[in-house]
């Protein structure tokens, strides 16, 4: 096929019609995702991953506390209280509290009666049934991490999305314009062929028909120049919607812009995917991970719901001490502590069991959707490998259609000037050499598309 590349490009781009201003692809990628705002939505994907993990450690910070109340009334201190610490929750239900506490007041409780020096407390607590083995912190920390990783796959769907679309629409315009070109330059031909079969004839080495003929080409290629103009037109505007500056200004491509030239591209000829390599780009595929990702978030939903079945059971152990000389350890003794039993479980359970279940359907539901998704993009690979295959032989096709109609064209010329062919048969040639360029154009645009979709279904585009 690059045998042929040379004679094309020689024939399809006989005349420079803008000004040499050329947009190559890698240059057009590389301004979507510098500049676009979908590729900068995207980088802040992560960003809020990290943000909802670091949300998530808030739950296990430790606290200062401080709690003051008092009461006075008539010239009477009914009461005044303080309590003050320090909490420290950690990882398995487990609760570490320090701090001081002073309690004094005409008609205070006894129970809350402190020595003058007010005590200092120490202690834990602790969770035997319900939360021990998992909680809502933990829980939420679990999912915030597999937020977390599932925004990083999110990214990347998004600029594989951003660089397919983007890609898409550069071959339009790739397309529209040097097929444009084509048809300026076909009609430059025609026109020159009117005034010359004019002159021809008004000298009578040919008859008035044949300006007619002549004529009759011009208009038609005038009518298929107006066409591709407005699809240029219209692809230049499409294109112009992923080009941005870095101030996020929109940005229009130029009157003397120009896609990168046809002997630039690069033919790729890819090995055909086995069946073993589709299953392991499919396992790695940003959107499955994601699928697996929900299911994990939605496990722990379901162990958070299976721990709610158990009791609640709290343990608090605290040693108390009244401090000498400001020392709250000296004289400090294990007998001198507040204990705390709490105790709580309901006797039905239907709305634990009824969550429970709902958290099992949950992941059920996210495993066949996982499934399904495989299998989807198993065969959105395989279509579109099928799609690059079929593309690799049509462009071989009309590379030697190009040729060949190309000869029959210059064949046809060489007896319409030596007078044994018509003017109607000269048209008809070079209407298929027309046609054959056109389509040559058409089908090496649709390649790189093609190739666009396969590395889109792959998610390899960024």
């Amino acid at each position: 096929m690059k045998k042929y590349l040379s004679f094309i490009l020689l024939t399809l781009l006989s005349s420079t019609l803008f000004a040499q201003n050329k947009l190559s692809y890698q240059e057009f990628r590389s301004l979507v995702l510098k500049n676009h705002p979908l590729a900068k939505q995207a980088a802040l994907k992560p960003q809020m991953g990290e943000s909802q993990v670091l949300k998530s450690k808030g739950g296990f910070d430790p606290k200062l506390y401080t709690d003051y109340g008092s009461k006075n009334d008539q010239n009477v201190n009914y009461y005044q209280k303080l309590n003050a610490g320090l909490s420290i929750p950690t990882w398995y239900g487990l609760q570490f509290k320090s701090g001081f506490e002073t309690n004094n007041g005409t008609f205070l409780n006894p129970e809350n009666k402190t020595p003058y020096g007010g005590l200092w407390y120490g202690g834990v607590s602790l969770s035997l049934g319900q939360g021990m083995m998992i909680d809502q912190r933990r829980a939420e920390l679990f999912k915030s991490r597999i937020y977390q990783e599932s925004t990083m796959q999110e990214q990347k769907l998004l600029l594989n999305e951003l660089l397919y679309e983007s890609g898409y629409s550069y071959w339009n315009w790739f397309m529209a314009h040097y097929s444009t070109e084509v048809l300026q330059n076909s009609l430059e031909l025609a026109t020159i062929r009117l005034n010359g079969v004019k002159t021809s004839a008004e000298l009578g080495d040919r008859p008035i028909i044949d300006t007619i003929e002549a004529r009759i080409q011009v208009q038609y290629r005038q009518s298929l120049l107006t066409n591709f103009q407005t699809d240029l037109l219209n692809s230049k505007i499409k294109l112009s919607t992923f080009l941005w500056t870095e101030l996020q200004e929109p940005l229009e491509l130029n009157e003397s812009s120009m896609p990168l030239s046809i002997d630039s591209i690069a033919f790729e000829i890819l090995p055909v995917i086995s069946d073993n390599d589709v299953d392991t780009i499919v396992q790695n595929h940003p959107y499955l991970t994601m699928s697996d990702l929900k299911i994990k978030s939605l496990e722990v939903d379901q162990k958070w719901k299976k721990e709610q079945l158990k009791p609640t059971l709290n343990l608090t152990y605290n040693v108390i001490n009244e401090p000498i000389n400001y020392n709250p350890l000296l004289n400090i003794s294990p007998n001198n502590n507040k204990i705390g039993v709490q105790f709580e479980m309901p006797l039905l359970y239907r709305k634990e069991r009824g969550d429970l279940q709902l958290a099992k359907l949950k992941v059920q539901d996210g495993q066949l959707d996982y499934v399904n998704n495989r299998m989807y993009l198993s065969s959105k690979i395989r279509q579109a490998q099928n799609e690059v295959l079929n593309a690799q032989i049509q462009l071989e096709i009309y590379s030697q259609t190009v040729v060949d109609s190309k000869q029959l064209f210059d064949a046809e010329k060489t007896m319409f000037d030596e007078g044994e062919s018509s003017l109607f048969l000269v048209n008809a040639r070079e209407l298929s050499y027309i046609q054959a360029k056109l389509k040559y154009i058409e089908v090496l645009s649709k390649y790189q598309q093609s190739l666009l979709s396969l590395r889109f279904s792959m998610a390899i585009l960024w």
